[in-house]
């Protein structure tokens, strides 16, 4: 329940102090004089909530309205997206786009296609009646003929046997239907497959014995606030997890927030690893790669170059987008060496968070949509 106190929700409006010194008399005043005393008023003077009873006044209690999860969670990662994201390839249960493509014999009647029908139509009686007519002119035109002969019994006869053909044909020109079922036509509409937004998120995490539990809690909240936002708003997402101290691991959700393991610090580990598990399992051509790394920045320190080798030349040229949050103020080796690279990547950003409070602003910093504001 959200609960909004009376105080912020009131609108400012003139009226008379309860007390206290006043320099004016108003017009019309027949109690008081300039330098009385007035006393001020007894018992309560409005307003709900706590405080002491009071024998006069009204008030109203806190404005108080429920959200349910889901329109929580629609509120929280408002206006947030994954960068870049596009569409590359048929997936394996395709979506489908429905457009138009001519015409069919059967349909429904809504998509009945009546200027077609009708030529459709035309053509078809032109087609089945085109020798009958032949004929019906030719007998017309002999009928005509004889009848401006000299009449005679045989010529008579041969007249009536006319008139009665040219019956016959009228009648069998007239059976032809005007609008017959073989004459429909109907709007046809396909279904084809269209390319579908794959994306996969490594999320990367560094477990040495420097991340003590405080900065893993920094990292967790991140994380967790990443996989809300990824499984809410994306159907066709996988995520990978990978922990690193001196060795890099893929595991599983689960052990990837509850996994006790701890060790020295080699962050190029981590970056090996995932770069390999693209080329094993994620075509750049057919996935949106995406990755987020937390770290507290403290590495051996040989490694930093490295690490900044990897995300330039191997992971940078394949991801869409690649964020970093170190979870520490100070800046080490690490932070050193990829601050060079925030302004050669455009498809790279890094940010600090050192306290729990920070971790949602840097968040929305990070996956803010193109546009929307902060």
């Amino acid at each position: 329940d959200i609960h909004i106190p009376r105080r912020d929700i009131s609108e400012p409006v003139f009226g008379h102090g309860q007390g206290g010194r006043r320099e004016t008399v108003h017009p019309g005043n027949k109690d008081f004089l300039r330098g009385d005393r007035i006393e001020r008023p007894q018992g309560g003077s409005g307003g709900g909530g706590g405080g002491q009873a009071g024998d006069s006044g009204g008030g109203d209690d806190d404005f108080v309205f429920h959200l349910s999860k889901e329109e929580f969670m629609q509120v929280f990662f408002d206006d947030l997206a994954l960068p870049n994201l596009i569409r590359t390839t048929l997936a394996e249960t395709p979506e489908y786009k429905t457009h138009r493509a001519g015409f069919s014999s059967d349909g429904t009647p809504n998509n009945l296609h009546v200027v077609r029908s009708m030529r459709g139509a035309i053509g078809r009686r032109i087609a089945l009646g085109s020798e009958s007519r032949r004929e019906l002119h030719r007998l017309e035109a002999l009928l005509e003929d004889l009848r401006g002969q000299p009449v005679t019994v045989e010529r008579q006869r041969e007249i009536e046997l006319i008139e009665r053909d040219i019956e016959a044909l009228r009648a069998r020109i007239g059976r032809i239907p005007f609008l017959d079922p073989i004459d429909l036509r109907y709007r046809s509409r396909v279904r084809t497959p269209v390319p579908t937004a794959k994306a996969v998120m490594f999320c990367v995490m560094d477990v040495s014995g420097s991340m003590d539990e405080a900065r893993k809690d920094l990292a967790k909240r991140f994380f967790i606030l990443l996989y809300l936002f990824l499984t809410r708003h994306y159907e066709r997402i996988e995520i990978v997890f990978i922990r690193h101290h001196t060795q890099a691991q893929e595991v599983d959700e689960h052990e990837f927030f509850h996994a006790t393991e701890t060790g020295g610090t080699v962050v190029s580990s981590a970056l090996v690893l995932m770069e390999s598990i693209i080329q094993a399992r994620y075509p750049r051509g057919e996935w949106n790669i995406y990755g987020a790394q937390a770290s507290d920045g403290d590495n051996w320190h040989d490694d930093s170059p490295r690490c900044r080798e990897l995300l330039e030349q191997k992971i940078l040229p394949q991801c869409r987008y690649f964020a970093y949050i170190q979870v520490v103020d100070e800046e080490q080796s690490l932070w050193h060496e990829y601050a060079s690279l925030v302004d050669e990547a455009a498809n790279f950003a890094m940010r600090k968070a050192s306290g729990s409070d920070q971790i949602y602003p840097v968040f929305r910093d990070l996956f803010r949509k193109e546009g929307a504001t902060a």
